[in-house]
């Protein structure tokens, strides 16, 4: 989802694109199967704010969680060619210069074994604020 604009960045929120914005608002009401599963199964009731389909810098990510500073991409059939895995490498590079996590899960281990997704993004959630010792 790269674009020419110029990123809108604030003290509060991490830089992005404005032009972006109606892209998102749109993939939010159609997302994918995987997405929706996830979603509504999971992320919906994490026990922190995850924003879906999220414009950072000229991206948008399919699930943040500002918190944990934790970005969840669901990737499809348009991930596998060369172009595509150097372009999600890229990608990668520049969210994780804004200090993130970028964790990346195919359709069909959402779709086919939610649990084991979920349990992985539990993982990196005790990671990245561990529970406060009584």
């Amino acid at each position: 989802m790269s674009g020419t604009s110029k990123l809108i960045t604030t003290g509060y929120h991490l830089p992005y694109n404005p032009k972006l914005k109606g892209r998102a608002r749109n993939l939010r009401t159609n997302m994918t199967a995987a997405e929706n599963k996830l979603w509504s199964k999971y992320l919906r009731r994490f026990p922190l704010a995850v924003y879906r389909q999220k414009p950072i810098d000229n991206y948008i990510v399919d699930f943040y969680c500002p918190k944990l500073k934790l970005v969840i991409e669901i990737d499809g059939e348009t991930h596998i060619e060369d172009k595509d895995i150097k372009r999600d490498a890229k990608r990668a590079q520049v969210l994780e210069s804004y200090g993130l996590k970028v964790l990346r899960f195919w359709n069909y281990e959402v779709l086919e074994g939610l649990d084991e997704v979920c349990e992985a993004i539990n993982q990196e959630l005790y990671k990245r604020n561990p529970p406060n010792p009584l």
